[in-house]
């Protein structure tokens, strides 16, 4: 009678698989505008507490750990790199010495062993933990993001490609998901399930319910028309090419635009002209799709304030960088330690938005 008298929280609808993606890629690209250990560990402790609170409770969304994972390994190579190829950043602090071996003349610039400076594994260890940040915030958004959902939003014209990354983006899970469940099955059994013997034993079917999923995947799509188009002109299809092939190379042309000093004038316009072609491409090749939609994801107020929030800390970062250069890229030579500017470091908390805007707000599947 109790449990009957309690209130029942309220349904609230999934936020838009986009968001998270724009979210997280926002993120990413305020962590390349700085290589200040203490910002990036910030973003890094920003993204984690978004996906320990928002995180639902699914099997594609257990790949955080796998990308952090992967972030300390790219890190750890670059400190080996670093320690055994040398570093063209000069040091007076030598940590060690290691044996110097003579490369020919060709191989100039490249040295295997000789001093290892403080200076050139501080260098190493910011410039590492950059692109191990960015690949945190990759995984933040494959934790949060329906795979499935995500495809339904596409636009009809990557339909069939986004298909193709779905699945070949849960082939792993699921892969996973079976070696766990035979090697449990066999230590019920008392049967061993470690070294060679039990990997043959678990291997085969594991490749054997791949390839069973396989051909029911195949069957399922050729019974709902996959790959089915419909006739539309020539002109349009040429038209969509056009757009398409020109939006591209829009969008490449301006972002080297605004990469570079040169281009700093028409990288934006041109930027945005890119776009605009593709995206007129995209919708003109959307018509060559016949699919429909099931109950597709709407894009509300807290999809806007979850974008919203991560389009302002890359900003603001951006924007510091462009200020006060030094703050966001400490030096090394002289080896000081890093300081943590406030105000963009405060600026990096607003990604936290999510984290109150959305809780709990992914359906398992």
């Amino acid at each position: 009678m109790a449990d009957a008298a309690r209130p029942r929280r309220p349904h609230r609808a999934p936020v838009h698989p986009g968001a998270w993606w724009l979210w997280s890629l926002a993120l990413g690209t305020a962590a390349t505008r700085t290589t200040n250990p203490l910002l990036l560990a910030l973003l890094i402790a920003v993204s984690a507490y978004v996906v320990a609170t928002c995180r639902p409770s699914a099997p594609w969304s257990r790949s955080y750990g796998a990308f952090v994972k992967l972030a300390l390994a790219v890190l750890l190579v670059r400190l080996v790199f670093a320690t055994v190829l040398g570093s063209p950043i000069p040091g007076t602090h030598v940590l060690i010495t290691l044996p110097e071996i003579g490369l020919p003349a060709w191989a100039q610039g490249i040295r295997l062993g000789g001093e290892v400076t403080a200076e050139a594994l501080t260098f190493a260890l910011y410039d590492g933990l950059k692109l191990a940040t960015l690949l945190i915030c990759v995984g933040a958004a494959n934790a949060l993001a329906n795979p499935s959902r995500l495809l339904k939003s596409l636009p009809g014209a990557l339909y069939e490609m986004g298909v193709a990354v779905v699945v070949a983006l849960t082939f792993a899970p699921n892969l996973i998901a079976d070696v766990q469940r035979l090697r449990a099955a066999r230590r019920l059994r008392g049967r061993p399930d470690k070294g060679v013997r039990g990997l043959l034993h678990v291997g085969l079917p594991v490749l054997e319910g791949a390839l069973e999923r396989s051909v029911s995947l195949a069957a399922a799509m050729d019974a709902r028309g996959y790959g089915r188009t419909a006739r539309v002109p020539a002109a349009v299809r040429r038209t969509t090419a056009a757009l398409t092939l020109g939006g591209l190379l829009g969008v490449c042309a301006g972002t080297y635009g605004l990469l570079t000093a040169e281009g700093a004038a028409y990288g934006m316009p041109v930027l945005l002209l890119g776009v605009a072609a593709a995206l007129a491409g995209l919708r003109l090749g959307g018509r060559r799709s016949l699919r429909t939609r099931y109950r597709p994801d709407r894009w509300d107020a807290r999809a806007w304030l979850i974008v919203g929030s991560g389009v302002a800390v890359a900003a603001l970062l951006a924007l510091a960088a462009a200020r006060d250069p030094a703050a966001l890229h400490p030096g090394v030579v002289p080896l000081v330690a890093p300081a943590l500017p406030l105000w963009p470091a405060a600026a990096v908390l607003l990604g936290l938005l999510p984290a109150f805007a959305a809780p709990d707000s992914e359906e398992p599947s």
